[in-house]
This record gives C-alpha cells, structure tokens and sequence, in this order.
C-alpha cells in the first residue's frame, strides 16, 4: 500500500461505493470480506473510502468474493 494517500479521484470514490454496495449485499463485513480477499480490514475500509485503487490480483479475488460480474464492479465509473 503507498505511504500517501492519493489525490482525490471520483473513479476510485464510485468503484469504492460499488464495492460497499456488493459488499452489503453479500451480509459481509469489511473484516470478512478482507479475509476472503487475502487483504487488511484496513484495506478494505481504504477501497470503500475511495482512496486506493487495488491492484489487478486483488481485483480478481474481490470479484470471486462479492460473486459480481466486472459490470457490476464497474458501474458508474465510466460515467464520473
């Protein structure tokens, strides 16, 4: 994870809320969905908040744990 937090991006702020979206939809916590992705609940919290945007493996295993498609992943970015 960087040392910095990253200027603000409204791509990462919508991926982010998707994530919470499935998430809750899933009845997983942040601490749950963090373990099954092989990440911090920090992480997490991180990727919610928009602040991090993960790296194409930590993508992969986010999509096999909300069980999404890259679609509902997605939604609304191109948009912002």
């Amino acid at each position: 994870m960087p040392s910095q937090k990253a200027e603000f991006c409204p791509h990462r702020r919508r991926f982010g809320k998707n994530i919470a979206t499935l998430r809750a939809r899933r009845k997983l916590t942040q601490e749950a969905l963090a373990e099954k992705v092989e990440v911090s609940p920090r992480y997490v919290q991180s990727l919610e908040a928009g602040e991090y945007f993960p790296s194409l493996p930590t993508l992969v295993r986010l999509r096999a744990a909300l069980r999404c498609d890259w679609n509902e992943l997605f939604a609304g970015c191109e948009e912002v």
